[in-house]
């Protein structure tokens, strides 16, 4: 009992002011009984406050507001740099910051991946976009201090059966691991999901890059690897936010960087790639996408 009234006196750790047992005490106590039993328990700076969670699951919307006007301008014939303008033109009507602009020098806004450009992709007015193509947007968004991150995949006029097949299989794949998410599943259990449907589809997941925490800033803890054993890894719990966007390949996952430029990451084969990715957060009752 005394220490309960002390519970309620102490404020929480997180810096949301409320006192302590009202805010992450329970989540604590959970996590602590958790690694008595053995698990693997994030670090408590990994899970977010109230506060900060509605400052992420804004800028989430704002991403996605973005990633909405692309949808609805891209076409065949543009550039890869025209759909870095559209981006950065609706990011400052939105009143927010193209996180990727400058971030340990990628000089771009967006990422715009094309073919069998796994990541990364900059932007050039020398890339047009032509009938079968199929290309990866991914939008990361700084509003309000807070960041929203999210990836989706166009395709242009007649794409191939094999092209129409990886796009739908990764996008449920995505779809199939955000659906398994609940408080204190595993970290591992992501990467099965994802892992095992495109494998049984005939498709190879990238192992070396893939999801993270974000929400403060636009790359944070844990990674969050797309190939994994169910029931492995940390524990996520309510709080936590993190990407999931795998990489799949239509042939190897193997993969080489540009050596000119040290960002744009093509399959080893030539082969497509495809990656669509969510922004989700851990819930006391389940899970909410924030971004996708």
């Amino acid at each position: 009992m005394i220490e309960d009234d002390y519970m309620k006196k102490v404020q929480c750790w997180c810096g949301s002011k409320l006192p302590y047992r009202d805010c992450h005490g329970k989540i604590e106590y959970k996590l602590k009984k958790l690694k008595e039993s053995g698990e693997k328990i994030p670090n408590k700076r990994l899970i977010k406050n109230a506060e900060q969670i509605n400052g992420i699951r804004e800028a989430g919307k704002i991403n996605s507001l973005i990633l909405d006007t692309v949808a609805e301008n891209i076409k065949v014939g543009m550039s890869t740099q025209d759909i870095d303008d559209i981006v950065m033109k609706r990011t400052k009507e939105l009143g927010a910051i193209p996180a990727c602009l400058g971030y340990e020098g990628f000089p771009k806004s967006v990422c715009t991946s094309v073919n069998n450009q796994i990541c990364h992709g900059i932007p050039s007015s020398d890339v047009i976009l032509k009938d079968g193509d199929i290309v990866n947007v991914d939008c990361t968004t700084i509003y309000n201090g807070f960041v929203g991150d999210a990836s989706r995949m166009f395709t242009f006029g007649n794409i191939s059966e094999n092209a129409a097949k990886l796009i739908r299989v990764t996008k449920e794949a995505v779809e199939l691991a955000v659906s398994k998410l609940y408080p204190y599943c595993h970290l591992g259990d992501i990467g099965y999901y994802v892992g095992s449907y495109a494998h049984d589809n005939g498709f190879n997941v990238v192992r070396e890059i893939g999801g993270h925490g974000c929400g403060l800033s636009m790359h944070e803890d844990p990674y969050v690897c797309h190939v994994g054993t169910l029931g492995s890894g940390i524990v996520l719990a309510p709080g936590m936010v993190f990407t999931i966007e795998p990489m799949i390949n239509e042939g190897t996952a193997r993969f080489f960087v540009d050596e000119k430029d040290g960002w744009q990451v093509y399959t080893a084969d030539g082969k497509l790639s495809a990656q669509i990715e969510h922004m989700v957060l851990i819930t006391e009752d389940g899970y909410e996408v924030l971004s996708k």
